[in-house]
């Protein structure tokens, strides 16, 4: 199932579902099936090279990235 961004034309709320191809989406916070069908933004490539490996190395502590080895962690240690 894809993950789709919606903007509700009644209530104005902006959100994401899980839409199978039979589903018809509504809205989660007033029930309208009137729903505009948002462009989904895409991660950007990190452009410091600092944040990227604090937060791998924030993933690591947490056990997250457990399954990897170091380099394929980005962790040079």
């Amino acid at each position: 199932m894809p993950l789709y961004a919606y903007h509700c034309q009644d209530c104005a709320a902006e959100f994401e579902l899980l839409v199978r191809a039979s589903d018809t989406p509504a809205c989660p916070a007033c029930g309208s099936e009137k729903l505009q069908q948002q462009v989904a933004r895409i991660c950007s490539e990190i452009k410091y090279p600092a944040i990227a490996k604090s937060w791998r190395q924030r993933a690591a502590r947490e056990g997250d990235l457990s399954n990897f080895n170091k380099s394929e962690q980005g962790l040079k240690k």
